[in-house]
């Protein structure tokens, strides 16, 4: 199940959970990454809706996060991953169609499965619990049907 050992996930787990916490305490706002779409295109999209006060105050310090998770993963492919930069064997189309389908489902449960699932569980919202049993259930559900299917 963990061809790397687990002391990766764990210190992975360990520096996400710090670094939400500390965002959390410096500021008060939950560390998430599905808001980061929606502030970088403020920038862009004069509409209302990407022009309120949350998107416009947030969007600078949402771009950093943003880069500094890019960043770890560069850094971890270029030091750690044995593999290098490509490692899957998905074909690119399902590729594409899963992000279509995982942006859909953030915009449908007003936050990606990270954000709810550390920030919304670790600050107990029930909406966050419902949210990441969902996605649990619904992504239990869809590996069966895929296996079924032969996919």
């Amino acid at each position: 199940m963990f061809p790397l050992g687990l002391t990766s996930y764990i210190i992975g787990g360990a520096f996400i959970g710090l670094a939400v916490a500390f965002v959390y305490i410096l500021t008060g706002i939950h560390a998430t990454q599905s808001t980061f779409f929606t502030s970088t295109l403020s920038y862009f999209v004069k509409r209302p809706y990407f022009q309120r006060d949350t998107n416009l105050k947030s969007r600078e310090w949402r771009l950093f996060f943003a880069a500094g998770v890019m960043l770890g993963a560069l850094i971890y492919t270029l030091t750690i991953s044995p593999d290098g930069f490509w490692v899957t064997s998905v074909p690119m189309w399902r590729l594409i169609f899963g992000g279509f389908l995982v942006g859909f489902g953030t915009r449908l449960s007003s936050g990606c499965t990270s954000g709810h699932g550390i920030s919304g569980v670790a600050s107990l919202s029930t909406t966050s619990v419902y949210a990441v049993l969902t996605f649990i259930a619904t992504g239990m559900i869809t590996v069966y049907l895929l296996g079924v299917l032969g996919l």
